[in-house]
C-alpha cells in the first residue's frame, strides 16, 4: 500500500461582499476495503455559522456549510490522508462475463429483480445518449468478448485518438463538442468513456480523485495531477481481481488505476461529485484559485494477502 497526503485548497475572491452562502463540498476520500482513511481536516475561512456532513444517495461524504456573515474571501481546504492499494493487480480480463450477456441482464423487465448497476447505464445530465459514440464503440463490441477486457481497449482507444489539451474545454462544455473536437481534459475524458459504455448497456460510473505526478509501483508520469482528477469505474461482475465488481480506467494516463490515485467520490457524471458548489447572494464579479498537492508521505509496501 502506499500512504498519500492530499492538500486541495480552492480560493474565491469576490468584488463585492457576499452576504449569503450555501455551499456544498465532496472532498473527503472514500474509506473502504481498498482505501483507508487515516485522517481528513476541512478547514474553511471565514467561519460558517452553519456544516452538517452526511452522505449523499451514492454513499459518498459531503459537507454542507453556510455563512450569513459577509465576506470578500472564501477559502477552503481540505487535507487527507490516505492509504491506498492497488486493488487490481491480481485482474483477469479474460474470465469477466461477456459484455453482450451483461447488458441484456440489466435491461428493463417488468417485475423482475433490480439490478443498482443497471442506474449506471443510462445518460445522465453530462453523459447524454450519443449516436455517434456509440458508432465509435461499436467495432470493439465483438459479440460474447469480456467485458473488462472491452472497456480496457475503449480506455486504450479513446487515449490513443483523443487529445488531452489544458483549457479546450470548460465545465459545461457538451460532450457532443468533446467528441467532435477529439480533445478535452480529464473530466471530458471519463465522461467520454462512460458515455461509449453506456450506449452498449455496460453501467459506468463517474469518479473524482486525486492522482501522483508519477506512479509509485513504476514511475510513469501522469497527466492531470496537481488538480482534481476523473476516471471512470466499469462495472465487470464476477471477474477474478475486481473486488466488488467495480473496474477503475483511467482513459487520460491509459491504464488501470493503481496505488496512485486516491478515490473521493463516484457518481453519474461531473454534476453528482464536484469538489465544491454553491448558491451565494452578492459578490459581484470574482476570481477562483484552485490548487492540489498529493505526495508519498509514507513507505510504499507490499498489499497484505
Amino acid at each position: 500500500m502506499t500512504e498519500l497526503e492530499v492538500v486541495h485548497e480552492t480560493r474565491y475572491d469576490y468584488a463585492a461582499p457576499v452576504t449569503l452562502a450555501h455551499h456544498l463540498a465532496h472532498l473527503r476520500p472514500l474509506d473502504d476495503a481498498g482505501q483507508r482513511l487515516l485522517a481528513h481536516e476541512l478547514d474553511i475561512e471565514p467561519g460558517p455559522q452553519q456544516r452538517r456532513d452526511d452522505r449523499d444517495a451514492f454513499g459518498n461524504q459531503q459537507s454542507h456549510f453556510t455563512l450569513l456573515r459577509p465576506h470578500r474571501t472564501l477559502v477552503v481546504r481540505a487535507t487527507s490522508r490516505v492509504q491506498v492499494a492497488a486493488r487490481f493487480a491480481a485482474l483477469q480480463a479474460a474470465r469477466s462475463p461477456a459484455w453482450d450477456t451483461l447488458a441484456a441482464r440489466l435491461r428493463y423487465v417488468a417485475r423482475a429483480p433490480f439490478e443498482p448497476a443497471a442506474e449506471f447505464a443510462m445518460s445522465s445530465p453530462y453523459v447524454p445518449r450519443l449516436e455517434p459514440l456509440r458508432a465509435w464503440a461499436a467495432p470493439s463490441c465483438t459479440p460474447g468478448r469480456p467485458v473488462a477486457e472491452l472497456a480496457i481497449e475503449l480506455m486504450r482507444r479513446l487515449h490513443r485518438e483523443f487529445e488531452y489539451e489544458s483549457r479546450s474545454t470548460e465545465v459545461d462544455t457538451p460532450l457532443a463538442q468533446a467528441f467532435v473536437q477529439r480533445r478535452g481534459v480529464c473530466q471530458d475524458f471519463a465522461h467520454l468513456l462512460a458515455g461509449a459504455l453506456r450506449m452498449h448497456g455496460v453501467p459506468a460510473r463517474y469518479v473524482s480523485g486525486y492522482l501522483l505526478t508519477r506512479g509509485p509501483e513504476d514511475g510513469t508520469a501522469m497527466v492531470g495531477a496537481d488538480a482534481s482528477h476523473a476516471w471512470v469505474q466499469a462495472w465487470c461482475p464476477d471477474t477474478p481481481g475486481v473486488a466488488g465488481g467495480w473496474l477503475d480506467l483511467d482513459p487520460t494516463n491509459d491504464l488501470v488505476p493503481g496505488s496512485g490515485h486516491v478515490r473521493v467520490a463516484v457518481g453519474r457524471d461531473f454534476g453528482d461529485v464536484t469538489p465544491l458548489r454553491g448558491v451565494i447572494r452578492g459578490g459581484g464579479r470574482h476570481t477562483l484559485a484552485v490548487g492540489v498537492t498529493t505526495r508519498v508521505v509514507g513507505p510504499v509496501v507490499a498489499n497484505p494477502g
